[in-house]
């Protein structure tokens, strides 16, 4: 018996990721944008999963909400599987960016790491990262 569930298009699994990941980064809650939005924080969570397709004029009140351009939400999005592609994708090597930022604690060390204003002690935090780096090699 063939499955009948469809499988959700890979650009709106993309452009869900990069709608929590976006929330995520303003620790906004999936029911505080769906309350800006009309919808249930049910919605959200399927828009973010790519389960239900995002709309153009709803993708752009997320992004209005979110305070990011559209661009955002399809920045390092899937091509291999779009019609005429010949496998001349760009290098994702930004990606690990999104990634960290995914992460708990990447998350954690972006909001605070912007609130050190002094340029110097954000400086020696990278030197401190880089150092206990190092270590984890050795």
């Amino acid at each position: 018996m063939p499955d009948n569930k469809k499988k959700p298009n890979p650009i709106d699994i993309h452009v869900g990721s990069r709608v929590r990941l976006r929330r995520n980064m303003l620790g906004m809650s999936q029911e505080k944008l769906g309350e800006s939005l009309g919808v249930t924080f049910q919605q959200i969570q399927k828009y973010e999963k790519g389960t239900n397709r995002v709309g153009a004029s709803r993708l752009q009140a997320i992004a209005s909400i979110l305070n990011v351009p559209v661009a955002f939400f399809f920045e390092d999005a899937p091509v291999d599987h779009l019609p005429g592609n010949k496998g001349f994708s760009e290098d994702r090597s930004t990606s690990y960016v999104v990634d960290f930022l995914s992460s708990a604690e990447g998350l954690q060390l972006n909001r605070s790491f912007v609130k050190i204003s002094d340029a110097r002690v954000r400086r020696k935090v990278i030197d401190l990262v880089k150092a206990l780096a190092s270590e984890d090699e050795a």
